[in-house]
């Protein structure tokens, strides 16, 4: 019997919809766009990466190294090896905290803390907090956790930092969970210990859990009275802590972080963690303990270095006209308004936003900044100090001259 032919329809295959509701991150975007300039010969200043240029210092590499020669390169624990961990929690009391080894989940990276954080926690429709300006990946994990974010807009006259009335008119029934980044990325604000206060006994009073992201903790450079959320006792039971190594130890390709929290939110997160990525590197594992345990004067170097920067990066910008600056207090990010300057135009490039302006500024001045468009800012661009002095002072004389064009 002859085989009867039957018409094939083959499927559109495409992408699940749940990848298609999430936006990548666009800081890694400029990022990479700076990357794909170079290689073809395009000189570019890039302003954009939230990386210090430091190299890691020499201890951490040795221990590294030393790791590798030991046959330290097997899958560790999934919570990470017990003498980082309990270093870690040592780290952190000695900030005023009062952890054990067990209450630390050590991760590939404080973003993937973040992750774990969120997915431990949040349930369908829970709503989340987020003051705004955000770090650009946060509204995206929360997509992902199932959460529901509710903005809390800030601006520059509450120097980007929230007030109760606007956690008290946000918070519902559907509430919880708020995330605080202090100091912040992007806008390098620090909340005082009072405010910290304040935000604590309001989420005492409401049952919200606090996500305390504290990656650019050791990187404060003006007298303020501050601290780490380790250091409240009464919020330990609803608090979980993120912290890490690459920003305050240049370790950012290490990835290295991790999550601080009381033992059944590490448990869920614990799990969660061993169906992605078991384990956190065994190699950058070593080499964080050594992080640890090394002398403060060479983070102290690194720490005054960034001051340097941004004293000298804030005090061109603020001297620029149309620019407005509040002047930042930890991190090594400005995030000066650029509003003045939509509707110039130069070359026939009229400018009507954030991310106008930053396109303009790479093609003309061959300068990379992060439109603040990526932070729920679209009136600000951000510009990182994460960079050599030489390239902050030519940066900024070609960023005069093009804003200077802009009619």
């Amino acid at each position: 019997m002859a085989t009867q032919n039957v018409a094939f329809q083959r499927k559109a295959w495409q992408a699940s919809n749940y990848s298609q509701n999430i936006e990548g991150s666009k800081t890694l975007a400029v990022t990479a766009k700076v990357a794909e300039l170079r290689r073809q010969g395009i000189e570019v200043i890039s302003l954009g990466a939230g990386e210090p240029d430091f190299n890691t210092p020499a201890a951490i590499c040795e221990a590294a190294i030393r790791a590798i020669h030991d046959g330290q390169t097997k899958y560790t624990p999934n919570a990470g090896i017990f003498e980082l961990r309990q270093a870690i929690a040592e780290f952190l009391n000695a900030m005023g905290g009062d952890y054990a080894p067990e209450e630390i989940l050590v991760s590939n990276g404080a973003k993937q803390s973040i992750v774990n954080a969120l997915f431990a926690t949040l349930d369908v429709g829970d709503e989340v907090l987020l003051p705004t300006p955000y770090w650009t990946s946060y509204p995206e994990q929360i997509k992902m956790a199932g959460g529901t974010c509710v903005f809390l807009p800030t601006s520059a006259n509450q120097h980007y930092k929230i007030h109760l009335e606007q956690l008290e008119e946000a918070a519902t029934a559907k509430t919880k969970l708020l995330i605080l980044n202090s100091p912040s990325n992007p806008t390098g604000m620090v909340y005082t210990k009072d405010e910290l206060e304040a935000i604590c006994h309001f989420c005492l009073e409401h049952d919200i859990l606090i996500l305390s992201d504290e990656i650019y903790i050791q990187l404060i450079y003006d007298a303020i009275e501050t601290g780490s959320l380790a250091s409240f006792p009464e919020i330990r039971q609803q608090l979980l802590l993120v912290n890490g190594f690459s920003k305050s130890h240049a370790m950012t390709g290490w990835r290295l972080g991790y999550l601080a929290a009381k033992t059944p939110f590490i448990q869920a997160a614990m799990k969660i963690q061993s169906h992605t990525t078991s384990n956190a590197c065994s190699i950058s594992q070593y080499a964080a303990l050594a992080a640890l345990n090394m002398p403060e004067d060479e983070l102290k170097l690194m720490k005054d270095e960034f001051k340097r920067r941004r004293d000298y990066t804030a005090d061109r910008l603020s001297a620029m006209p149309g620019i407005e600056l509040v002047r930042p207090q930890g991190a090594f990010y400005l995030f000066p308004s650029v509003e003045q300057y939509f509707g110039r135009s130069a070359d026939g490039i009229v400018i009507h936003s954030a991310m106008d302006l930053s396109q303009y500024l790479l093609d003309a001045a061959r300068i990379a900044v992060v439109p603040g468009e990526a932070f729920g800012a679209p009136g600000n661009i951000r510009i990182s100090y994460a960079t050599s002095m030489e390239n902050l002072q030519t940066a900024m004389d070609r960023m005069e001259e093009a804003l200077h064009r802009l009619q």
